[in-house]
């Protein structure tokens, strides 16, 4: 029985009073009234003090202005350029038109309450040739933009690649020259010894696995019955030996990086990897499948995080590639494992379910049913819980002191309703969840000091175009109107609660 009563109850019982009929005495329903309402919520799962809350973009994605300024072409621009490339022709000349727009967007970011911005630092625009003189003028836009951050209370996280390889480099081999990874050293020694002034944390390189496996050598997959390419600039096809090469060349740059910001950076100054991580999660949690999880984890991340913070190649790693593993030297690992101050992990989905086994190396991998719930985009499957699984591995395999969720979110079907408003329930849903997962971490003690929303608004979603949109905010391309999105009001509760909403 409901003891919900409306205005119209309300208003019929007053006026019964006010004749004197024997209605129900106000007193009486004002108490009926108070004893209905829901009650205050209590016991929210709350994230540590201090507790980082951000939101996430790229430059090739948002800036737009590619020859503004002096910047150079990137991987990016010819393979966008490339008839068929792209979904729907699109590329990114324009995008968000960030360059031009960026007090406006420092502005939401300010209204949506994050207090830290994860955003890349276009190589092409300080080295247009990728090496030799700098271009001052590049280096200014970023220094203008930080400057926007700092004044509204945001603390910038650059990240020095994500994807855009000058095009200049990569016409004299790219990553697949050893040359690459050290003129990607000083580039970011560079960017380093002129921003540390403001700029205290550095994210390296960006997921290795997609800029080096899909971008030079591509993924079929089974997507819905049908086989499908996934590949990403450059676009090429290479063997299985040069792909270990090139895998080498980029771990090699990350650690020549992190040397190069230590020689040039103000003291003080912090720096780590943000990468992909392939997730192994548990299909039970019992001691033994968590046991299991770990070794798979380690070793779908031999040929990067692994050896970065190990300082080798599993054995398992170099056997499977046997006479196409890289060549490489003592040398090599030592300076690939230069110690990092953080772990970034961008986190979209588990890789997969694993239970226990005799076999093998410990592990069985569990397929991924039909029925498996996924988001908009085909690769998308649905797990929040590598969330929680994910960082716990870190710290578990690598004893991590500080781990950053430097990606989390989700492509959406958003539409726009006449009244102008986007209420894009199934990204709240992947938030809640996720964010729930994430708060289990560090209620156990896991050291997550901060998560990266991807992305702060639609934007240039590389091979899909426009097409797939994983904004909070909406972008309505044609006119640049930014529209903040239902999810973009949760995130912010979010914030200010400092908790799971």
């Amino acid at each position: 029985m409901s003891t919900h009563l409306t205005r119209r109850d309300f208003a019929k019982a007053a006026g019964a009073a006010a004749l004197g009929m024997t209605a129900t005495p106000l007193a009486g329903l004002a108490q009926t009234l108070a004893e209905s309402q829901p009650k205050p919520v209590r016991g929210l799962a709350t994230f540590p003090d201090g507790f980082s809350w951000g939101v996430g973009t790229s430059a090739f994605q948002i800036e737009g202005a590619v020859k503004d300024d002096g910047r150079g072409a990137s991987i990016w621009d010819t393979y966008a350029h490339t008839p068929g490339k792209i979904k729907n022709g699109d590329n990114a000349d324009v995008a968000n038109d960030h360059y031009h727009r960026y007090k406006d967007d420092v502005k939401l970011m300010r209204d949506m309450g994050v207090n830290t911005y994860r955003f890349s630092i276009a190589w092409p625009r300080i080295f247009p040739g990728g090496v030799g003189q700098p271009n001052a003028k590049g280096l200014d836009f970023y220094s203008r933009l930080i400057d926007a951050l700092l004044e509204a209370g945001i603390e910038p996280f650059p990240t020095l690649y994500h994807w855009d390889l000058p095009q200049a480099l990569q016409d004299k081999g790219g990553w697949q020259s050893r040359d690459t990874a050290k003129a990607f050293a000083d580039y970011a020694g560079h960017v380093a010894g002129k921003l540390s002034d403001r700029v205290r944390h550095y994210f390296t390189i960006n997921e290795f696995f997609s800029f080096v496996d899909i971008g030079h050598c591509g993924i079929e997959a089974t997507v819905d019955g049908k086989k499908t390419r996934i590949e990403l600039a450059p676009g090429l096809r290479l063997s299985n030996a040069k792909l270990h090469q090139v895998r080498h060349n980029a771990v090699l740059a990350q650690g020549l990086s992190v040397q190069a910001i230590r020689a040039h950076g103000k003291s003080g100054t912090k720096c780590g990897p943000a990468d992909n991580l392939g997730t192994a999660v548990p299909a039970i949690e019992t001691l033994e499948n968590i046991k299991a999880a770990e070794i798979a984890t380690r070793e779908m991340n031999a040929g990067y995080l692994t050896v970065i913070l190990e300082g080798k190649y599993t054995d398992a790693y170099l056997a499977a590639a046997g006479k196409d593993a890289p060549h490489f030297t003592e040398e090599d690992l030592k300076i690939i494992a230069s110690p990092v101050d953080f772990i970034g992990i961008n986190l979209y989905r588990p890789s997969v379910y694993v239970v226990a086994s005799e076999r093998g190396l410990g592990f069985r991998p569990i397929r991924f049913n039909k029925s498996h719930p996924r988001m908009l985009s085909s690769w998308h499957l649905l797990g929040p819980e590598v969330m929680y699984w994910a960082p716990r591995q870190v710290q578990s395999l690598w004893n991590a002191k500080e781990i950053y969720i430097a990606e989390n979110g989700c492509g959406a079907s958003d539409e726009m309703s006449a009244s102008g408003i986007v209420d894009d329930s199934d990204r709240i849903m992947f938030l809640r969840n996720h964010l729930a997962h994430l708060q289990r971490a560090t209620a156990e003690g896991v050291p997550v000091t901060g998560y990266f929303h991807w992305s702060l608004m639609d934007n240039f979603e590389w091979s899909d175009g426009f097409a797939n949109r994983f904004g909070l905010v909406y972008v309505d391309f044609k006119t640049q109107k930014r529209t903040p999105k239902l999810s973009a009001a949760y995130f912010g509760e979010a914030i200010a609660k400092n908790a799971v909403v």
